[in-house]
């Protein structure tokens, strides 16, 4: 087999047609696992909102109820609060920031898991690779910095209440994720732009569930020292980072919270983190148990380390609208007016057409009487 070569500083680099993604090998039922994840992508992307909504002078048109049945449980969320000016706040940016990373995140391997696993067309092109390479970890860097902006926004809620308004508006939160994204973007892309200066002569079989960093890297047959330092230092500032940060932020509530006198108050304040916490555990607990486990323990099975890994990148983007955006109160119910409308449209709808159908039998009937 001969691959195309390019050259770079005096030297032949040999760049494939493209590879093969050869895990999940040995577990039995496997296909089950990848039915479950087109559920969990379906109720990611497609599940449960019921209305695609043009907004003119903040009134909605609603459209055929065809239409209606095109679901997306996110972009309920997106519609949701893009549809009330008074939802158009420094929060309610982040959450719509999240949404949109959730699906995007899904979106880059899921949907090709299945085309890989379930049919059994497992060659990804060469450039094809690092696209899907560069997706996922720019998003997985994005999820990660998104629940540090959230954790941002509860602090200044809780710590500066008076002052709050004036510190988190609109225009500074869009600029932090508007930051978060430029970051995030740009490190993804040299540390995927660097994969480019090795060869792949020998084995092109990449064992893992996508086309991912370091199962690549190591199939080089020259020097990865530098790829395997990016990898390194990157995976710990984008995990460690975000992570240290939300923390922080949370000693620093805590201690606002306890120097508050009324007990109320205190149960208030804390309330209005429980959905953060709980998105961040989701996110970070998984990782950070497969890691120490792979890392302390001398054996792991290859393909339940897969799975774990899997599992801990899909579900979060799927349980993080249901637990945080659906739990918070103004969107929860500005979300439930919406449907209750988009219900009462679709009523009349039928019943308009029950009854255009009913003229058109009275009519059909009285001709052939006639005749």
């Amino acid at each position: 087999m001969s691959f195309p070569k390019t050259v770079l500083n005096d030297s032949a680099i040999i760049h494939p047609p493209g590879f093969y993604i050869i895990g999940f090998q040995r577990l039995p039922f496997i296909n089950v696992y990848f039915i479950f994840l087109g559920f969990v992508y379906v109720v990611t992307v497609m599940f449960n909102s019921l209305v695609i909504f043009t907004i003119t002078s903040n009134h909605y048109v609603s459209h055929p109820p065809q239409v209606r049945r095109i679901v997306m449980f996110n972009c309920l969320v997106i519609f949701t609060i893009t549809s009330n000016r008074c939802l158009h706040t420094a929060k309610f940016l982040a959450v719509v920031n999240l949404a949109v990373i959730d699906i995007i995140l899904n979106t880059s391997t899921i949907p090709a898991m299945i085309k890989i696993f379930l049919f059994k067309d497992n060659f990804v092109p060469f450039n094809l690779c690092f696209v899907q390479m560069f997706v996922y970890y720019s998003f997985g860097t994005l999820e990660s910095f998104a629940l540090a902006v959230l954790a941002y926004d509860r602090l200044i809620a809780i710590c500066f209440p008076l002052r709050q308004n004036s510190i988190n508006t609109l225009r500074s939160m869009s600029c932090i994720v508007g930051l978060c994204w430029c970051v995030a973007l740009s490190i993804c892309a040299f540390a995927v732009i660097i994969m480019t200066r090795l060869s792949f002569c020998n084995s092109l079989n990449v064992f893992s569930y996508f086309c991912d960093y370091e199962p690549v890297f190591k199939l080089a047959c020259n020097d990865y020292t530098l790829q395997w330092s990016v990898a390194s230092v990157l995976s710990s500032l984008i995990l460690g980072g975000p992570f240290a940060f939300i923390f922080l932020s949370y000693i620093i509530i805590l201690v606002t919270v306890f120097r508050m006198k009324s007990l109320n108050s205190r149960v208030k304040a804390l309330a209005t983190c429980v959905e953060h916490l709980i998105i961040v555990a989701i996110f970070y607990i998984p990782l950070i148990t497969i890691f120490s486990i792979s890392f302390y323990m001398k054996y792991t099975d290859p393909d339940r380390s897969l799975l774990s890994l899997s599992l801990a990148s899909c579900v979060p983007p799927c349980i993080n609208p249901i637990v945080y955006s659906l739990k918070t109160k103004e969107i929860r119910t500005r979300a439930l007016a919406l449907v209750r409308t988009n219900k009462i449209n679709a009523d009349q709808y039928r019943k308009a057409c029950l009854r255009v159908l009913a003229i058109t039998v009275c009519l059909e009937c009285k001709v052939a009487n006639d005749r």
